[in-house]
């Protein structure tokens, strides 16, 4: 496949037009990333309507995440072909269509299927939209756009779970998806009025890297997300579905190195600053994601939090970061951004330890705390790390590498809640047996114990106190060993920013592109 843009757009003019450009983006990204977590804590309430398992009823959330990974990768292809302008409007437009018809489904195979092509419509949205602030904001202000975009980024995902909370508690599990019907009716006005790139250029389609992508994509997504919940590779199904996504994404890569096209342009990794990017911001997503998904667990099943509640407690972490962002906003690009992520994983790896101090009697101080200074954390490692990928990729890349980068996002984030959440199901199960290994009747201590609460060791109401204490004790172990497992993740990231070039970006295109 060859493409060819002659389209190499300019900064607009500072003042009011670049300003309703940066809402009208930032806007639609907020609303297409709130929807990757707003439905969590609705999964319960649709289980009754739509009449299905709690197992079934995860696949509201997997269908979505495996049709916007897949379709990320097109959107460096479909802008060429159709304009960056046009594929925003087509994809917002879309979006909400589809989340009015997720509201009205009655069934399980009517939701996957609007969940589908409501992740198809939104994928390209976050991708396009970074690409615009990158392409709207001078280079010597490339800092500032990417902190503003990543106030969307960061609040979206983190503060899905409480507004789905508030929704659901005070109104009906479908308005999570109604309710993007004015929000998106906002964002279609404002990018129709004030977004004018085009972008077009030349493009031919490789249908044999198309297939190979979507299907290594898609396999792997699923994998990553039934993965735990299946017995791994004790189940054929995700052995089989692992195996393909192997060979799948090896086809994908070498194709696409290959013919250097426009469909997923892994190729752009060639430039040393966004594939270190990328990897950073794989790891980071990994742990920022795992934390976000055991939080909410912790906050329900051991202390007891109502979903509401759980939702307000987990706000602060966004909000935190938003006001990072913005702060520092106007004098990002005067600072080293190697610096900045530095302080921003340190950040996340205290927040985390402090996190390994809970105990089941933890005040609320205890969890938001560590969950402010995490989102402070988030904050400076986003925006900072947006800006060092594109600081020597060409400008005529700027949507091939805002594909590639949120591509590593979206799998980060999913590799990180599946390693989490198996790593804490391991350690639960090894900590039960650990703790339950002394737990006998003929152990005089339990025998002290039982004493005191004056029944016998046999009394079932006595077994039934120690099976649950033992259930908490373990729990509670594994939540700690786990936010001490994501604190080293964070620190292990920290080596790879001494490799990053603080070039400029060059006007051609990488060495061996076209």
């Amino acid at each position: 496949m060859t493409a060819n843009s002659d389209v190499s757009p300019q900064p607009m003019e500072a003042g009011s037009a670049r300003l309703m450009v940066t809402l009208a983006v930032m806007l639609s990204a907020i609303m297409v990333l709130l929807d990757m977590t707003i439905a969590n804590v609705s999964l319960p309430h649709m289980m009754g309507a739509l009449g299905v398992t709690s197992e079934q009823v995860t696949w509201v959330l997997t269908s979505y995440s495996m049709a916007e990974a897949i379709c990320i990768p097109l959107a460096s292809y479909l802008s060429l072909k159709f304009g960056v302008r046009k594929l925003l409007l087509v994809s917002v437009a879309g979006f909400i269509t589809t989340s009015a018809l997720c509201g009205q489904a009655d069934t399980l195979t009517e939701m996957i299927i609007f969940r589908i092509m409501q992740g198809a419509f939104g994928a390209a949205v976050i991708p396009l939209s970074q690409s615009i602030m990158v392409q709207i904001y001078p280079k010597e202000e490339r800092g500032k756009a990417m902190a503003l975009f990543s106030v969307g980024v960061l609040l979206g995902p983190i503060l899905g779970p409480t507004v789905g909370g508030l929704i659901t508690e005070n109104m009906d599990w479908r308005w999570i998806f109604y309710v993007n019907v004015p929000v998106g009716a906002l964002c279609l006005s404002l990018l129709y009025f004030f977004v004018h790139l085009d972008g077009r250029g030349k493009t031919t389609v490789d249908w044999p890297l198309v297939f190979g992508m979507a299907i290594g994509i898609g396999l792997l997504q699923m994998v990553l997300e039934r993965g735990n919940e299946d017995g791994w590779f004790s189940s054929n199904t995700i052995l089989f579905s692992m195996v393909i996504a192997v060979l799948a994404w090896a086809f994908f890569l070498v194709r696409s190195f290959r013919t250097k096209g426009e469909i997923a342009p892994m190729w752009l990794l060639k430039d040393r600053n966004l594939l270190l990017s990328c990897i950073v911001m794989t790891g980071f997503s990994m742990g920022m994601f795992g934390i976000t998904q055991l939080q909410p667990m912790m906050l329900e099943q051991l202390l007891n939090y109502p979903v509401d509640t759980t939702g307000f407690v987990m706000a602060p972490r966004g909000l935190a970061s938003a006001i990072v962002l913005l702060s520092i906003s106007r004098i990002i690009d005067r600072l080293d951004p190697r610096m900045l992520i530095v302080i921003g994983l340190v950040l996340n790896g205290i927040g985390s330890f402090m996190m390994m101090r809970y105990s089941l009697d933890i005040d609320i101080y205890w969890v938001l705390l560590p969950s402010i200074i995490q989102g402070a954390g988030m904050g400076l490692v986003f925006a900072p790390l947006s800006q060092l990928a594109y600081a020597t990729l060409a400008p005529n890349h700027a949507v091939g590498g805002a594909v590639v980068f949120n591509l590593c996002r979206t799998l980060g984030g999913s590799f990180g809640i599946s390693i989490v959440n198996t790593y804490f199901s391991r350690i639960q199960q090894k900590e039960w047996n650990s703790l339950g290994g002394g737990i006998t009747p003929e152990n005089p201590v339990v025998q002290q114990f039982a004493a005191a609460q004056g029944q016998s060791v046999t009394d079932p109401g006595f077994i039934a106190t120690v099976t649950n204490m033992l259930h908490q004790q373990s729990t509670l172990l594994a939540f700690v060993y786990t936010f001490g497992f994501i604190m080293v993740s964070y620190f292990f990231l920290v080596p790879l920013l001494a490799l990053f070039k603080k070039g400029e970006k060059r006007e051609g295109d990488l060495p061996g592109g076209h």
